[in-house]
């Protein structure tokens, strides 16, 4: 498996830990929602800790994406004489 891969299942458990932890606010069972309190918010942290821990840099297609220098747009009269 891939670190974008990794990376991207982690980020998915992120939100999915998100969601968890606000799942008692949206129905209004706050004061029986304390487990999915601290289940959500462990989640997201776990993951985003292991996110940030264990996958170092960047995925190779973003790389490759940020080093293309952007085109010049085309069909704008070039002034030569300001």
């Amino acid at each position: 498996m891939s670190r974008c891969t990794i990376r991207y299942i982690l980020t998915v458990f992120i939100y999915a830990g998100v969601a968890i932890f606000l799942w008692p606010y949206l129905t209004g069972h706050i004061s029986t929602g304390m487990i999915f309190l601290a289940g959500g918010g462990g989640l997201a942290v776990a993951c985003g800790l292991l996110r940030c821990c264990f996958i170092e840099g960047d995925c190779p297609d973003r790389i490759a994406a940020a080093a293309k220098p952007t085109p010049e747009p085309r069909g704008l009269p070039h002034d030569h004489h300001a």
